[in-house]
């Protein structure tokens, strides 16, 4: 490496540029970290850019900033012995930022850091955690803040869904129970009777709307138990498995086969577990493979119900907690099944969450906590 030798360190003109370089950099870092909205990835690959220029020998160095999964590095970057650290503290994962010499700087200087790159590598690595953390926050806020107004939604829809099904259950009562009567009629005409039966069908269908819509748009406090979601699960698989069958849906059971605890009222469990099961076999109008998971993971208990159907689009995906949002025919689907059950899981202190691809299935995700005071016991 061709290379004159430095002027000395001790100079005071020197220092005075080593200062402004110094300075400068700092300044290009902090311009690019101003503006982060949309992720640091192009701010970092600005940031390994300028590094260099701040350090004694800008010509020969070469910089790398890792941070996560994420790594850039300028051209050329080799780790030697000749290298300056420093970490980049972040809950989510190790980072540092680095700066290198090739082994032939010691041609040029045998200790080519001065002290002062130590705490400039320093602060450009707590700009860089700092505006880390800060991006988190601002994604976190967001999300809570999605969170939030989907729950007043959902407050007020259910006070509203609640005060109509109030208001509807009564006349809807009189007209299934004059249509039953009026079945019983004697000699009565098979045009008539097939006609009353379809009165009777379409009430009891609203009937069950309305059950939903109470459900939904109910305050009073569940009853609040030990439940095992094993036996809950198996239990309700046991009620739906031959409708699964006749629908050509292969049901695979993969429970934990001990006793999982959730403090809840079994009743609502029952109503998770039965409308994500139901669904599932909506998903799959050809026939398919449904699979029903009950597992312990970090202390919680997960309900993992998997099919093999259509899928969901993101578009779909982000609509399908909206009551009365629903992408059956007619008849099939009211719209309240999986909003039921995100208020359910939600009021319980749990999450649901859903992945799904078009033409391959979709797998609903249910994490509860588990009560601490659970038996360990395995069942027999």
């Amino acid at each position: 490496m061709a290379g004159s030798a430095p002027e000395p360190p001790s100079s005071t003109e020197h220092k005075l540029r080593e200062r402004v370089k110094e300075l400068e950099c700092l300044f290009e870092v902090s311009r690019a970290l101003r503006r982060v909205d949309s992720g640091l990835e192009p701010a970092l690959a600005r940031i390994v850019e300028v590094i260099t220029g701040g350090f004694q020998y800008p010509e020969h160095a070469a910089a790398r900033i890792r941070l996560g999964t994420a790594c850039r590095q300028t051209a050329g970057f080799v780790e030697t012995a000749f290298r300056l650290s420093s970490p980049i503290n972040l809950p989510n994962g190790p980072g540092s930022v680095d700066v290198c010499y090739p082994a032939e700087i010691s041609n040029i200087d045998p200790d080519p850091f001065l002290p002062e790159e130590v705490p400039l590598l320093e602060k450009i690595a707590g700009e860089i955690a700092l505006a880390a953390a800060s991006l988190r926050s601002a994604e976190q806020n967001a999300r809570l803040e999605a969170q939030l107004r989907h729950a007043d939604r959902l407050a007020t829809i259910g006070v509203l869904a609640a005060g109509v099904a109030h208001e509807l259950n009564e006349p809807l009562s009189r007209v299934l129970g004059f249509a039953q009567l009026a079945q019983k009629t004697p000699d009565l005409p098979p045009g008539a009777a097939r006609d009353i039966g379809r009165i009777v069908d379409a009430s009891l269908h609203a009937r069950e709307i309305v059950q939903k819509l109470l459900a939904f748009g109910r305050r009073a406090p569940a009853q609040s138990v030990d439940c095992d979601m094993d036996q809950l699960a198996a239990g309700a698989l046991d009620f739906l498995e031959p409708r699964c069958r006749a629908a050509g849906v292969e049901v695979r059971r993969e429970l934990a086969r001990r006793r999982l605890t959730v403090r809840a009222d079994p009743t609502e469990l029952r109503q998770v577990i039965v409308n994500l099961v139901v669904n599932a076999v909506h998903a799959m109008p050809g026939g398919g493979r449904l699979t029903v998971r009950v597992q312990e993971e970090e202390e919680s208990c997960l309900l993992v119900v998997e099919d093999t159907g259509v899928g969901m689009t993101p578009e779909v995906l982000d609509r399908i907690f909206i009551p009365f949002f629903t992408t059956k025919d007619g008849g099939r689907g009211t719209g309240l099944g999986l909003p039921l059950v995100h208020g359910i899981v939600t009021s319980l202190g749990g999450t649901v969450s859903v992945q799904s691809t078009v033409g391959a299935g979709s797998r609903f995700t249910v994490r509860l906590p588990l009560d601490p005071a659970q038996g360990e016991e395995p069942r027999r």
